[in-house]
């Protein structure tokens, strides 16, 4: 038996403000934006809540790399299958980065522009403009990198259709008559 509450409850340190106001237009992944308005990676701030000390945060520093953890906070529920946007077919939710998930929770890895007075400055971000930031995390080559790594069924996509085929985001459906 385990002696953990049955629920666990979170607040937000920061807000994304982010060029991507809708989800058709952010990137699937935030290294992939073939498809982007611009094909280029995305600056964004993210900006901690007033009453968050910037002694919290201030040694990131240096740091070329962070790790967001964050809210998928228009998720509308989940199911124990997806279908991916690289095809194959459905596949297991906890194992695509599907954001209708159990816990509507996400990781990215993003650029660490800039430390700035009360926020952070990122580039390539695949986040919402609103999004909620749990909590940040520097990113350490020595420990987060794991390059040899296999990745179950996306190896067997990226054999068949190339290593970068991860689409870009989807444009909306052309309305007939326009």
């Amino acid at each position: 038996m385990h002696d953990t509450p049955s629920a666990f409850s979170c607040r937000p340190i920061a807000f994304v403000r982010s060029p991507y106001a809708r989800r058709i237009d952010a990137p699937h992944q935030p290294t992939v934006v073939e498809g982007t308005e611009t094909g280029a990676a995305a600056e964004a701030i993210i900006e901690f809540t007033a009453d968050f000390p910037a002694a919290a945060f201030r040694d990131l520093a240096g740091f070329e790399r962070i790790w967001l953890v964050f809210v998928f906070h228009r998720s509308e529920g989940w199911k124990a299958e997806v279908r991916p946007p690289r095809g194959g077919g459905k596949r297991s939710v906890l194992a695509t980065r599907s954001p209708h998930r159990p816990n509507a929770i996400g990781l990215s890895a993003v650029e660490l522009v800039a430390v700035e007075e009360h926020a952070l400055r990122v580039r390539g971000v695949d986040l919402l403009d609103g999004t909620p930031i749990l909590d940040v995390k520097p990113y350490v080559p020595y420990a987060d990198a794991f390059p040899g790594s296999r990745a179950g069924w996306i190896d067997g996509i990226d054999a068949a259709q190339g290593r970068h085929s991860a689409p870009g985001p989807r444009r909306p459906r052309a309305t007939p008559g326009r």
